[in-house]
């Protein structure tokens, strides 16, 4: 994930002020999640409990998926589309699939933020390691749709309607 996002800042970063902020607040999500997945599981449970991370932690890493989701709902995509009404761009199917995509992978992010938003040092986390890789693989999977947004819309926001 961490290459992938590389590649993209490089490609599309300083194209425009919204696909700029929406990689800052994509890399803050990267940052938190990898101090997450840098916990090496262990194979017997009483061993696991001890290399859970802090409540506080995995606390902060929900809070960041949630402001992560929300930024891209109601704050990027307003963003985008007063830039494209500026230059008298529309949407197209292609974007607007694309876009709905993206809002399928949100259900399960916010499922694993409800699950672990409020754990306490005494919680059993059995299922920790397994729903840490499979937000993992969802966040990947968004990353990748977003990525082909941003590059829809880096391509819409280069040449004007009618040019």
């Amino acid at each position: 994930m961490l290459n992938k996002f590389k590649q993209t800042q490089a490609q599309f970063g300083g194209s425009s002020d919204v696909i700029d902020h929406w990689l800052s607040t994509r890399q803050v999500l990267l940052v938190e999640y990898c101090k997450l997945a840098a916990l090496k599981p262990n194979a017997n449970k009483k061993a696991a409990l001890t290399q859970l991370p802090p409540p506080e932690e995995l606390q902060n890493f929900c809070q960041h998926v949630v402001d992560y989701i929300s930024a891209g709902h109601f704050k990027i995509y307003d963003m985008v589309m007063a830039k494209w009404h500026s230059t008298g761009f529309s949407p197209t199917e292609e974007i607007d699939r694309t876009y709905f995509d993206i809002v399928k992978t949100t259900e399960p992010l916010l499922n694993y933020t409800d699950k672990y938003a409020d754990v306490a040092a005494e919680d059993e986390l059995e299922d920790f390691d397994a729903d840490l890789s499979e937000i993992g693989e969802v966040m990947e999977e968004r990353f990748e749709l977003e990525d082909q947004l941003i590059q829809m819309i880096a391509e819409s926001l280069e040449i004007p309607p009618g040019a």
